[in-house]
């Protein structure tokens, strides 16, 4: 097995774990119980695409750790709410060096974003500020390790398909919103027998 840390070619496959174990785990990363286990080796693309990074007013570590110059309320959120920003280049400024200044005490946003329900989703982001991430979606490559996971697999991408033509409810607005949307109707599904 390849190692996700190790550098590899621009195109190389990186390995994103078994897509059972990790769609099991998505609800509990998506609510926040729990950090998302991602391999992302060296890469930075979600640190590195212009995104605004939601702050509770409960996240008191990271809060401490991030300078109030650099955090600004929430627009249409409670007070308390806030959001981390970033440079002129869409950098985050917390990332110093190519690694997170800040990592063991980042916010609850960053401990659970994932970059792989895209590609659990068969959707790429579109955004020309999402370069990074769109790229290291290509490369990511799920295993099926129980037998019924590639039908799993089929099932989120076909609750994207769904979600996309607006037959299964409103059409999400943003590409991370229908990924992670499609995942969550997938999962509602399975769950409902269908």
């Amino acid at each position: 097995m390849t190692d996700p840390a190790a550098p590899s070619a621009p195109d190389d496959p990186i390995p994103a774990g078994d897509l059972g174990a990790w769609l099991d785990a998505f609800p509990a990363t998506l609510a926040g119980e729990i950090d998302a286990d991602v391999p992302c080796g060296t890469c930075t693309g979600c640190c590195t695409s212009s995104q605004f990074i939601a702050i509770g007013p409960d996240e008191a570590d990271a809060l401490a750790h991030i300078p109030a110059a650099l955090r600004f309320p929430a627009p249409g959120q409670p007070k308390g709410h806030v959001l981390l920003g970033y440079d002129e280049h869409g950098r985050c400024p917390m990332l110093v060096d190519g690694a997170c200044s800040i990592y063991e005490h980042r916010p609850r946003t960053c401990r659970t974003y994932d970059c792989r329900v895209f590609a659990a989703a068969g959707i790429e982001p579109d955004e020309p500020t999402k370069a990074a991430i769109a790229d290291r979606v290509r490369r990511w490559r799920f295993s099926h390790g129980d037998p019924g996971d590639a039908a799993r697999h089929d099932a989120v991408r076909a609750a994207a398909d769904d979600l996309r033509t607006g037959a299964a409810g409103p059409v999400p607005t943003s590409a991370t919103h229908l990924a992670v949307a499609a995942v969550q109707l997938s999962l509602r599904r399975a769950g409902e027998g269908r």
